[in-house]
C-alpha cells in the first residue's frame, strides 16, 4: 500500500494499523525508510482495484466487478472519506474511475438514487403543490465539505426538494467534470445517511453567441457532447441557456427570439433522443440572459408558443421545458463596488410573481427560475415562495464564504490571489481596484493548481467551515420554505436505478 505524506512531500510505506503490501517497483533495502504517520500527516494513495478492495474491507466486498455493501457505519467511519478523496485526487485514472464506479453502486444500494425533478415540477405546474422555491445550489468549491452540509441541513428540515448543480462554465474553471462532482456528492449523502432522490443539474448549459455566429455547428454540437455527457453521468436536470442568442434588434418580438427558441429545441431533441429509458430529464429554458435587460411577457409567449410548437413539429411525444429562467435585474455574483462590497440590486419582483403565473397557468410549467440572487440582501428571501417562484439559483455567497471565513488559512488565500493576478490579470476591467478584480476573479481558485490543497485542508478547518455553510444553507432553506418537502418528492419523484458502468467511468476520469 502506498501512502501520501502531505507534510513532507514524500511517498512511504507506513508501518502502522494498515496490512502492509508490496510495492511494485520498489526493491527492498535500508534506502526504504518505515515510520508511523499520523491520519493528519497523509492520505492513502491506492494504486490498483486490490487497495481500493483492502481499504473497504469491513464495510463493502469487490468481486469480479461486483460491489456489495456489508456494513454502511464501518464505510462510513473512515472508507468512503478515502474513496471520495481518490476519486477526485488519485494521479491514475484508472483507479479515480473505479473508485466514481464503486461510490455509485453503493449509493444505488442505500437507497440514493440521482434523478429527474420532472414529475415535481409537474405537479408544481398543475397547481398540486406550491409555497415554497427549490434551492439549486452551485458546487464549485470545497465539493464534499459544501455536499455535506447541504445533506445534513436536508435531513434536519425533512426536505427533498434541492437541487446540486454546476454551470459550464463552473465545470471549466473549477476543473470538476460531471462524472466527479456527482460521485463526490453521492459520497456525502452517503457520509450523512441521507436517503432517497438527489437532483444534480447542469446550470447554465450555454451556447456562446460569438462562437456560435463564427461557427454554428461547432458550438452546437459542443453543447451536445457536454449534455450528453452529464447525462451519462446522471445529471437528469439539465438547464439549456440559449438566451445568449436573442437580439433586440428586430422589431418583432418574435425575431428577437428566434434564436434563442429554434436553437433551444434543437438541443431539447437531443435530450429527449439521449435520456436513459424510463427518465423524462427536466429541461430548463430561459429568456433573460442574466445581467441584460429585464424580461417582459411579450417574450415569455414568444418563445414558449415558438418553442412548443417546433418541439411537437419535431416529435408530439417529445416532453416540454418544465421551467423558464428570467431576467429580473441581477447579476451573477452581484455587482462588486470598489471597496470590494455589493451593490443592493433593485429586484423586479413584479416581473418575477407575473411572469411565473403566466408559466404555471398557461404553460403548466414549475414557474419563473431566479437566478444570480445568492449575494441579495437577507431579508429579500422570504418573498420568493411568497411569490410562488420555482427555483432560485445560490452559488457566489458561499463561495466568498470559504474565502473569508475566520478558518481559512491566510497562507493558502495570499497564494491563490497571487495566482490570479499572475494568470488572470487580463479580466481586469479598466477602472477596477484590486478587490473588484479579486471578488469577480476568485470563483478560479477553486481549480488547478490549487484544488487539491482544498481537498487536503486539515479536517478541523474542513468541519469549522462546514458549519458554516451549513448555517447558511439552513437560512436559505427556512426562508424559501424548502423544508417539509420530502413528502411531495416521495409523492411524484420515481427515482430509476441506472447501473454504474465502469467503462463510461473510464471514458470521463
Amino acid at each position: 500500500m502506498v501512502f501520501w505524506n502531505r507534510k513532507n512531500g514524500y511517498k512511504h510505506l507506513l508501518e502502522d494499523t494498515f496490512e502492509l503490501e508490496p510495492v511494485t517497483g520498489i526493491p527492498p533495502g535500508p534506502h526504504i525508510q518505515y515510520r508511523t504517520f499520523s491520519k493528519q500527516e497523509f492520505e492513502m494513495v491506492p494504486t490498483g482495484k486490490e487497495d481500493i478492495a483492502r481499504i473497504l474491507k469491513g464495510a463493502a466486498t469487490l468481486n469480479n466487478g461486483s460491489v456489495h455493501l456489508d456494513d454502511p457505519e464501518t464505510l462510513r467511519r473512515g472508507p468512503l472519506d478515502t474513496l471520495a478523496a481518490n476519486s477526485v485526487l488519485n494521479e491514475n485514472p484508472e483507479v479515480r474511475a473505479y473508485c466514481r464506479f464503486v461510490i455509485k453502486h453503493l449509493a444505488q444500494q442505500m437507497g440514493i438514487v440521482p434523478a429527474s425533478i420532472q414529475g415535481l415540477y409537474d405537479a408544481r405546474g398543475k397547481g398540486e403543490n406550491k409555497g415554497y422555491t427549490v434551492p439549486a445550489l452551485n458546487i464549485r468549491g470545497m465539493s464534499y465539505d459544501f455536499s455535506r452540509a447541504i445533506f445534513r441541513t436536508a435531513q434536519a428540515m425533512d426536505s427533498g426538494a434541492f437541487i446540486f448543480e454546476i454551470a459550464k462554465s463552473e465545470i471549466g474553471y473549477t476543473h470538476q467534470q460531471p462524472h466527479e462532482l456527482i460521485a463526490v456528492i453521492l459520497a456525502a449523502a452517503i457520509k450523512e445517511g441521507f436517503k432517497g432522490p438527489v437532483f444534480v443539474q447542469g446550470d447554465h448549459f450555454q451556447i456562446s453567441a460569438k462562437k456560435y455566429h463564427e461557427n454554428r455547428d461547432k458550438e452546437v454540437e459542443g453543447l451536445k457532447t457536454l449534455i450528453k455527457q452529464a447525462m451519462a453521468a446522471g445529471f437528469y436536470n439539465i438547464d439549456i441557456d440559449t438566451s445568449t442568442l436573442v437580439t433586440l434588434e428586430p422589431e418583432d418580438v418574435k425575431e428577437q427570439q428566434r434564436l434563442n427558441f429554434e436553437v433551444g429545441v434543437e438541443l431539447t431533441r437531443f435530450v429527449r433522443d439521449n435520456e436513459p429509458e424510463g427518465i423524462t430529464v427536466s429541461v430548463g429554458g430561459e429568456i433573460g440572459e442574466v445581467g441584460k435587460e429585464n424580461s417582459n411577457e411579450a417574450e415569455l409567449r414568444a418563445y414558449m408558443d415558438n418553442f412548443n410548437e417546433n418541439l411537437r413539429k419535431a416529435n408530439p411525444n417529445y416532453k416540454t421545458i418544465s421551467k423558464i429562467s428570467i431576467q429580473t435585474g441581477t447579476e451573477h455574483g452581484g455587482v462588486p463596488l470598489p471597496d470590494g462590497s455589493v451593490a443592493e440590486v433593485a429586484l423586479d419582483f413584479n416581473t418575477l410573481e407575473n411572469l411565473s403565473r403566466i408559466s404555471r397557468e398557461d404553460y403548466g410549467l414549475a414557474g419563473a427560475v431566479q437566478h444570480g440572487a445568492s449575494t441579495l440582501p437577507s431579508e429579500l428571501f422570504n418573498k420568493f415562495p411568497e411569490l410562488e417562484t420555482a427555483e432560485i439559483h445560490l452559488a457566489t455567497d458561499f463561495q466568498n464564504m470559504i474565502y473569508e471565513s475566520k478558518h481559512f488559512p491566510k497562507e493558502l488565500k495570499d497564494r491563490i490571489y497571487a495566482h490570479l493576478h499572475s494568470e488572470f490579470i487580463d479580466d481586469k476591467k479598466p477602472g477596477w481596484t484590486d478587490e473588484q478584480f479579486l471578488y469577480k476573479t476568485r470563483k478560479k481558485g477553486f481549480g488547478n493548481p490549487f484544488k487539491k490543497e482544498f481537498w487536503n485542508l486539515p479536517e478541523e478547518i474542513k468541519n469549522e467551515i462546514g458549519k458554516e455553510l451549513e448555517g447558511k444553507v439552513r437560512f436559505l432553506f427556512e426562508q424559501l420554505k424548502a423544508g417539509n418537502t420530502s413528502g411531495y418528492v416521495a409523492q411524484t419523484i420515481e427515482p430509476v436505478n441506472v447501473a454504474p458502468c465502469l467503462e463510461n467511468e473510464l471514458n470521463h476520469a
